[in-house]
């Protein structure tokens, strides 16, 4: 009898939510995968300068956003605001293509947050990123 009641215990342990629950491929790769990194590859060359300057910067849910405006010379904005907006496309495509490579769309939320927290660890210093309670904070 006691085999019979461990036996529950290890399959009511392995239904919890985040116990006994597989792990997220990060690194999975498909050809749309593919495309979007090489586009944001492409586009990172673009975006480092205002990276460095502290016009754009990382944002808490895996995005990047125009954090300080005046950084950017006026006849440059719509120019910056155009690559946020494509990069912040491109980067909810991975997550979504991430998750579903991974045969867990539902995932997606989560594999943002791990994302999220590799771009603030990956960025340089004098960087800008979003802080969990929203305030920002140079790396």
């Amino acid at each position: 009898m006691p085999i019979v009641i461990w036996r529950l215990m290890l399959l009511v342990l392995l239904c919890l939510p985040g116990i006994g629950q597989a792990v997220a491929d990060l690194e999975a790769n498909t050809p749309a995968i593919t495309r979007l990194k090489q586009s944001m590859q492409q586009r990172h060359s673009q975006l480092e300068s205002y990276y460095n300057s502290g016009a754009v910067g990382l944002t808490r849910d895996g995005l990047i956003m125009l954090r300080d405006a005046n950084a950017v010379p006026l006849a440059a904005r719509q120019t910056v605001n155009q690559l946020v907006t494509a990069e912040n496309q491109d980067r909810n495509a991975l997550y979504r293509e991430i998750a579903r490579a991974n045969s867990h769309p539902e995932w997606e939320s989560n594999i943002r947050a791990t994302f999220s927290q590799r771009w603030i660890s990956l960025a340089k210093p004098g960087w800008w990123y979003q802080q969990a309670d929203g305030s920002w904070r140079r790396k």
